[in-house]
């Protein structure tokens, strides 16, 4: 399994998102490996002063980044050669197995709806992330923040989803949904929570 890293996005990169590298490396398995997207030249230095053999990494240079503000179908189109539009391409091709980003979360859906295609009924890609409950266990919250405001039937959607991940990674049964808005004040959330 090769898993691709954009090393240029996210708030301290490349530095952090190299040392995020070095740490999940020592944590895989034999056969997988990580994949580096960005600029080769910055990643070097920092792989070699924490003692780390470069060769552990495959890389795939590129010294073009889409930007935190810049927007995302724009940024996609108008750079082929950023890290995230080439690890999506990457993603297509089959040449890595999963496509990861702390980058621009825009870009990153973009990319999932264009180049890699959403599973046929799928409306919208969600990001989901683990949150912990007040008694025990976690549950799982989506969308976390790629779509800013979504139809009636998209939020179903993101249930279903949620549910169906819940049950087949982490063998829920029966998982709980529900739906969340940012505040009970009137003025808070999208135009469908205001309604």
């Amino acid at each position: 399994m090769k898993i691709g890293l954009d090393i240029m996005g996210g708030d301290f990169a490349p530095k952090a998102t190299v040392l995020g590298a070095i740490e999940a490396q020592k944590a895989l398995l034999p056969g997988q490996k990580i994949v580096l997207f960005g600029d080769k030249d910055q990643a070097l230095p920092l792989i070699s002063e924490n003692g780390i053999d470069p060769d552990v990494f495959e890389y795939v240079q590129t010294k073009e980044m889409i930007g935190m503000g810049e927007h995302a179908a724009k940024a996609v189109l108008q750079k082929p050669t950023s890290s995230i539009s080439l690890g999506f391409q990457y993603l297509k091709d089959g040449q890595i197995d999963a496509f990861s980003s702390a980058g621009n979360t825009g870009a990153m859906l973009v990319g999932a709806m264009f180049s890699v295609k959403p599973v046929a009924g799928v409306i919208r890609p969600a990001i989901a992330t683990n949150v912990p409950k007040l008694k025990s266990g976690f549950g799982i919250m989506l969308d976390v923040g790629a779509n800013a405001d979504c139809k009636p039937e998209v939020l179903a959607q993101f249930g279903i989803l949620g549910s169906l991940y819940a049950e087949h990674v982490y063998h829920v049964h029966n998982p709980k949904v529900a739906l969340m808005n940012i505040g009970e004040e009137e003025e808070k959330g999208n135009v469908l929570t205001q309604a």
